[in-house]
């Protein structure tokens, strides 16, 4: 299979940390499903999750559960370097490592941290891709430059928040 042919089945997820919306997860969550149920309806397969506190996680956790009962889906982790997954606190961390175990394909993109290693990994996911379910409040940010990266890129953004 072509890698264009790959892309038009992958969708990937850039959003804000909990911290920066003003929805909570209880209210994003149900969101986020809608839309990924319908990216599934038109032939989605494979999802790829930046691995953040928040929008990625959360989406990582839905499709998982999808996984349960549709075993043709399928979850890349991008993690942007090593030791990405530090600082969090036990019950995040338990989520963190929850889904790199059931992922079906781990990658770490850049082999040590430095500024811009976070687009880059945005970047990466983008690029192969042809959906990017957003979560995003309308603000500059890492999430905007996704979104402007993938729009130049000719992908396709959902917003799941107006």
């Amino acid at each position: 299979m072509s890698n264009n042919n790959l892309r038009k089945h992958r969708c990937c997820f850039t959003g804000h940390h909990p911290e920066k919306l003003s929805l909570s997860e209880n209210e994003v969550k149900p969101l986020l499903e809608k839309t990924i149920d319908n990216a599934i309806a038109d032939g989605y397969v494979t999802f790829i999750t930046g691995m953040v506190k928040g929008t990625d996680i959360w989406a990582a956790e839905i499709v998982l559960e999808k996984k349960r009962q549709n075993d043709t889906l399928h979850l890349i982790c991008a993690v942007p370097h090593p030791g990405f997954e530090k600082r969090r606190g036990f019950f995040e961390e338990r989520r963190y490592n929850h889904i790199l175990k059931n992922a079906d394909y781990i990658t770490t993109i850049s082999n040590h941290y430095y500024k811009a290693c976070y687009q880059k990994r945005n970047e990466w996911m983008v690029d192969r891709s042809s959906l990017v379910i957003a979560v995003w409040n309308g603000q500059p940010s890492g999430t905007k430059n996704t979104i402007d990266y993938a729009k130049r890129k000719n992908v396709l953004v959902h917003n799941v928040i107006k």
